[in-house]
């Protein structure tokens, strides 16, 4: 299927690696013009070159800080128009509610919840002027589960959620489509990671902790991130344009929750 996509200027927030560096590549593939970003620069290069180099696509790379004001105000001016928007970024570590004091919630807050408005603000008015725009946001599956040792990253996101479902009916008859995606337990880093938490926490080794945390889920396995690129692809093809304001998760039939 041709998604329509050839040509169009794609901006992927924090896709240096694991789901926004999938949902670059998918663009890529599918032959956008794509940005890729991170804050470091020798790691962004590389991406930059592998995603360029096996899709041919153009790709440029823009190094900043999506949690600062100049940050983003740099990535703006240096992305120009986009047609394409994915938001990402990277969510607190788990905890305890107890540990949690203002700091650490406006902290949440400035990484998973202002850089996405913040940037949908920038980029909006372009998309709705030239009657085309698709915008994803990456999530969580915790935004409709929460549990309680992701607290601080599932309140921000799903403030960014209740923000993005309140704007969609207003742009949508400029062909412009506001998204989200929520992964759950995909095989990138931020997985390594919570696996090497388990192992220290429960004194487990790493390949009991990976095998417990693939059987909470219901498919029994991680997420490929080529499966989440995917579907990010589609989100922001021609063919979605009556696709907006909805939540779609890739948890491998977890949830159990009818909406």
């Amino acid at each position: 299927m041709d998604l329509g996509l050839k040509g169009r200027r794609a901006l992927v927030c924090a896709s240096s690696q694991g789901l926004g560096y999938a949902c670059a590549f998918a663009l890529a593939r599918e032959g956008a013009e794509i940005m890729v970003n991170g804050r470091d620069a020798a790691k962004l290069e590389a991406t930059r070159a592998r995603i360029a180099g096996e899709t041919g696509a153009t790709v440029h790379a823009i190094v900043a800080d999506l949690g600062a004001i100049e940050g983003r105000a740099h990535l703006v001016a240096q992305a120009g128009a986009v047609d394409i928007l994915v938001n990402n970024n990277a969510g607190p570590p788990p905890g305890y509610f107890a540990n949690w004091d203002e700091e650490a919630w406006l902290g949440a807050v400035q990484a998973n919840m202002l850089p996405a408005l913040m940037l949908i603000r920038s980029f909006l008015p372009g998309m709705q002027a030239q009657k085309f725009g698709r915008i994803v946001n990456i999530t969580s599956a915790m935004v409709k589960s929460p549990l309680a040792p992701m607290g601080l990253s599932t309140a921000a996101r799903t403030a960014l959620t209740a923000a993005c479902k309140a704007l969609a009916p207003e742009v949508a008859a400029d062909n412009v489509t506001i998204n989200s995606l929520l992964p759950e337990r995909f095989d990138t880093e931020r997985q390594q990671n919570m696996a090497r938490l388990a192992m220290a926490m429960k004194k487990i080794t790493y390949e009991e902790a990976r095998e417990e945390i693939a059987n909470s889920i219901a498919a029994k396995r991680f997420g490929r991130p080529e499966e989440f690129g995917d579907a990010c692809a589609y989100l922001c093809s021609a063919q979605a344009g009556f696709i907006s304001g909805q939540q779609l998760q890739l948890d491998g039939g977890s949830y159990r929750g009818l909406v």
